[in-house]
């Protein structure tokens, strides 16, 4: 496996705990409860591996987890009722186990060890019977998928799986910039098919890695500069405690679309956009009933009570490059978030920034020079 980044495991590593911990406390008992079946089973961890490391995986969605294992476990139930012998009772029902989740298009490895965990419990099936499925198996999956979608939200991850036909971001049904690939959802499934890793990869995912290769591909085949031959350098910038009527008056002298914020080493702290300033007032314009034009004035007016500032409504969540970063890495950055700019930074310095016009302009360039 490639390496991957200390806080993604850390992240990884606290979704399972807190998962298996609010359904441990909420919903099942860590002891074995025979009356209710309400108690955690080891498969459930299995499952909290996928769910929480790696839920992009066909394999850590909602049905595949909560349907394979409700499934194993009522096939690994009745071969229990039916056959005696401990071995063949094991091996026939996760071999079921693993035909019936395929036939449902239901494959979660955990699936496994559910049916194998029943079939080596035949005291607890007898007591449970088919109620096993319900719990602790299908109400402790249950917990954990909803807990999963909750704290992939919280720490800016996507669960369940991006799907190919859903909106974009302005609630439109076209692709995303970098993923207009020219093919459809029937042949990107026909790759993956081809090349048996429908179950570890979705559509859109597939389609998201395909548009950033070819991105990547393209900066090393035409040599595109990078972010610190196109950046902007002669920068106006603005303080955290800068009031915002000034950061009204810079947008309307310099006819910016973005301001940077930094502190006084020059530090980057965050971006002001322009739409900032609107979405601020239209939200004020709402909260009093009042038009949008009257609300932007009283929130720029240096005479209010309570003056609002650049901190107030700077963005720190934003793309940043390096002077490295090709234009081949800038292009996905602009196109698949709200921003119109993006700070060149050098150990947390600000030393440029690439808006896009600078983006345009490079690629009008470098489309030109192919041409001759």
């Amino acid at each position: 496996m490639p390496g991957t980044a200390p806080v993604e495991a850390f992240r990884a590593g606290f979704g399972a705990f807190i998962g298996l911990g609010i359904t441990g406390l909420c919903l099942l008992s860590t002891g074995v409860d025979l009356e209710y079946g309400l108690y955690l089973v080891a498969p459930l961890g299995a499952s909290a591996v996928l769910l929480f490391a790696v839920p992009n995986s066909p394999l850590a969605q909602p049905w595949s987890a909560v349907v394979g294992n409700t499934a194993a476990a009522l096939v690994s139930v009745a071969v229990s009722l039916v056959i005696h012998e401990p071995t063949l009772r094991i091996a026939l029902a996760v071999a079921l186990a693993i035909v019936v989740t395929f036939m449902l298009r239901a494959v979660h490895p955990p699936a496994g060890a559910v049916a194998m965990t029943a079939a080596m419990s035949p005291d607890a099936v007898e007591h449970l019977g088919f109620w096993f499925a319900l719990a602790p198996i299908a109400t402790g999956t249950a917990s954990l998928v909803l807990i999963a979608v909750a704290y992939a939200r919280l720490t800016g991850r996507r669960y369940p799986f991006r799907q190919f036909e859903q909106q974009n971001r302005y609630g439109t049904g076209d692709r995303v910039p970098a993923e207009r690939l020219g093919l459809s959802e029937t042949e990107l499934s026909d790759i993956l098919q081809r090349y048996r890793q429908s179950f570890n990869l979705g559509v859109e995912d597939l389609a998201r890695l395909i548009g950033a290769a070819e991105l990547q591909a393209a900066a090393h085949q035409t040599g595109a500069p990078t972010a610190g031959a196109i950046m902007s350098t002669n920068l106006i910038t603005v303080r955290a405690d800068t009031a915002l009527g000034e950061v009204a008056d810079l947008f309307r002298r310099h006819r910016f679309t973005s301001l940077p914020v930094v502190d006084e080493k020059q530090r980057f702290l965050g971006v002001i956009f322009q739409i900032h300033l609107i979405s601020r007032a239209r939200d004020d314009a709402l909260r009093l009933d009042r038009g949008l034009m009257p609300a932007l004035r009283r929130l720029i007016d240096p005479e209010r009570d309570k003056p609002v500032l650049a901190i107030d409504v700077m963005s720190v969540t934003v793309p940043r490059a390096i002077a490295t970063t090709p234009l081949g890495a800038l292009l996905p950055l602009m196109g698949d978030t709200d921003v119109d700019a993006v700070p060149v930074l050098e150990y947390g310095k600000l030393i440029g920034i690439v808006t896009r016009t600078d983006l345009i302009a490079a690629m009008a360039r470098e489309i030109a020079r192919a041409a001759d």
